[in-house]
């Protein structure tokens, strides 16, 4: 897993712009703190910052391929291809000769060999640049359910790219603009695809190719989700489903460096960390390493509620002690969640605010510290999305509404008890904004892209479309954060529930069989049963955790009274100063507004950080 980026420009020489390459790389050590390169052509650029996963001498890039002395092409990679050793071999027979073991160069021989269409040969999850010295032009490609980021902004004779916005803002010729639109997108709880908050940058959607010809920026779609016909039986369904897991887990082991999983005690990191644990212990490599998160006092302090009924601690120490599993709890304070630092930290690796509080900052300090002891971590990241695990898929209300299903959850995930995120923003922006109409537009855009099956039936056709939302949208957010927080660190996280193949099948797996015991994640659940503890088989779902210690909202609140007396912040300008008043007022709970402090928390960080130009 590495850091790239590039610069593409046909109108200039850019064998001269060591200078500002070099400047985009930096900002890619921490996603690749173990190398770095550039390459220079006179059209071209490409930056490197690499994490040494697989073939550590080997993989150094950007990586060439030439012949008779002239580049035939160059490539700037960040992934893991996990059927590189079957490519290797397709290609071996076609007459290639490999330098290194690496997957890096089975997708540089695989381009050259295939072409574009490499990409429907990948599985895996990358983000890759590669250019064609011998027509001068690159390519862009992204995996199917975009675990890997990557984002371009088009020039006139050109193109800018990048791992992060980060790399892009870089450039000297880019500024950092955010207009109602890009507000609109950070704060709506939409996600679309393509799209950022940045005026010009865009992302390379997930499952697509962009090709950048002097002609012009075209752009290609090589996946997506189809509707099947499902004919497979209940059980038959499930036993596919777990021989898919058993497929998955086995290849997304393969590592050169120390291996982990991240244990929630939930049925999705144990079904990961059991599958992994049996990997492990038939080639003699065990004990699995398994790493989680917890809160100081948080036995003392928790207390179960609609959305999260039991403290995490107690299964996922159950789920380790089942398997064997070396296991770490690494326990964070109140105060070092609410220090300013960590959220300027958390910002910094996104490249924007996000308001969800210690969600973001525990999460990069958890990996802050398994980073000390594992390079690569499993994780059971986007299950939810694929077995309908969340609360509003077996909500009615909610199913019923004509809006994201997420969109009226995410104050209740947060923490139980606190008001929505934008309630300290200042009333005139909000009418301006208008994010329910905003989010509204977006939701009608998405459902226009669902694929259908003619004869399903309402509740089956209602069910399909919210998967379709949560597998396009929701499930980016989610891989989005746990991506920037973990990369901060130079750690690789893999997310086994994202190989196409899975995401495919279960997509088109009928709602009936996906709760055919009135439960979330029925399918799941069946597929695993046989080796998990049936306290943990049978838990029921919760969100990742938050702090439930009184003091890590008081400490919010005050350090945002803190920035209102200074006057300083560029935050205030966006916020409406009655709310803030009175969010700040003594007999009000520090936890009723604990979401909207952090976001407005979050808003003078990230303001203040990149000198954002607001054009709103």
């Amino acid at each position: 897993m590495c850091g790239i980026t590039g610069w593409v420009a046909f109108d200039r020489d850019l064998t001269a712009e060591r200078a500002v390459l070099e400047a985009m790389t930096a900002t890619q050590l921490r996603r690749g703190p173990d190398a770095g390169g550039i390459l220079l052509q006179p059209h071209a650029g490409l930056g490197h910052r690499r994490l040494a996963v697989i073939d550590i001498e080997g993989g150094v890039q950007p990586m060439t391929v030439e012949q008779d002395g002239r580049l035939l092409a160059a490539l700037t990679y960040s992934g893991e291809v996990y059927n590189h050793r079957e490519l290797r071999a397709e290609l071996e027979a076609a007459g290639h000769r490999f330098r290194t073991r690496s997957d890096t160069e089975v997708v540089l021989r695989a381009y050259l060999e295939w072409g574009e269409g490499l990409a429907e040969r990948l599985n895996g999850m990358f983000a890759f640049a590669v250019w064609d010295a011998r027509r001068e032009e690159l390519l862009l490609v992204r995996d199917r359910m975009g675990v890997k980021p990557l984002y371009y902004r088009p020039t006139p004779d050109g193109v800018l790219f990048g791992s992060e916005i980060k790399a892009i803002l870089a450039h000297p010729s880019v500024r950092p603009v955010v207009d109602l639109d890009g507000l609109r997108e950070l704060l709506g709880h939409t996600r679309t695809p393509g799209l950022t908050p940045y005026r010009g940058i865009l992302e390379v959607r997930p499952g697509h190719v962009v090709r950048v010809r002097r002609s012009g920026v075209s752009v290609r779609r090589y996946w997506a989700l189809e509707a099947r016909e499902h004919t497979d039986s209940l059980e038959a369904t499930i036993a596919t489903v777990r021989a898919l897991l058993d497929d998955i887990v086995h290849r997304q082991l393969d590592a050169d460096v120390p291996l982990c999983s991240l244990l929630s005690g939930g049925l999705d990191s144990s079904a990961i960390t059991t599958i992994a644990a049996k990997e492990l212990a038939a080639t003699g490599a065990g004990p699995v390493r398994s790493f989680a998160v917890d809160f100081a006092g948080q036995t003392r302090n928790f207390h179960a509620d609609p959305v999260r009924q039991t403290h995490d601690g107690p299964f996922a120490q159950l789920l380790a002690d089942h398997v064997g599993a070396d296991h770490s709890v690494i326990e964070l304070d109140a105060a070092e969640l609410a220090d300013p630092a960590g959220r300027t930290a958390t910002v910094r690796a996104r490249d924007l605010p996000n308001g969800v509080g210690d969600m973001d900052v525990s999460l990069l300090m958890l990996f802050r510290d398994i980073r000390r002891r594992s390079t690569v971590a499993l994780s059971g990241e986007s299950a939810d999305e694929l077995f309908g695990g969340y609360r509003w898929f077996h909500d009615p209300v909610t199913v019923a509404a004509e809006d994201f299903p997420w969109a009226a959850s995410l104050a209740a995930i947060a923490g139980a008890g606190s008001a929505p995120r934008e309630r300290l923003l200042d009333a005139g922006l909000l009418r301006k904004l208008d994010l329910d109409g905003y989010r509204r537009t977006r939701y009608q855009e998405a459902l226009t892209e669902v694929p259908h099956l003619d004869a399903a039936d309402p509740l089956e056709r209602r069910m399909r479309e919210i998967s379709y939302l949560n597998l396009t949208r929701f499930v980016c957010i989610l891989l989005d954060r746990k991506d920037r927080m973990s990369m901060a660190h130079g750690l690789e996280v893999r997310v086994p529930f994202c190989d196409h193949r899975l995401v495919q099948y279960v997509f088109n797996t009928p709602w009936a069989m996906k709760a055919f015991d009135g439960r979330e994640k029925s399918l799941l659940r069946a597929a695993v049963r046989d080796v998990l503890p049936p306290a943990v088989a049978d838990r029921v779902k919760s969100p990742y955790p938050v702090s439930m210690d009184p003091l890590y909202p008081a400490q919010l609140r005050a350090e945002l009274a803190r920035l209102a007396a200074a006057g300083t912040s560029p935050a205030l300008d966006l916020l409406d100063g009655r709310r803030l008043t009175d969010a700040l007022a003594p007999d009000t709970d520090p936890q009723s507004v604990r979401l909207a402090v952090d976001l407005a928390l979050d808003l003078d960080a990230w303001l203040t950080e990149y000198r954002v130009t607001l054009e709103i």
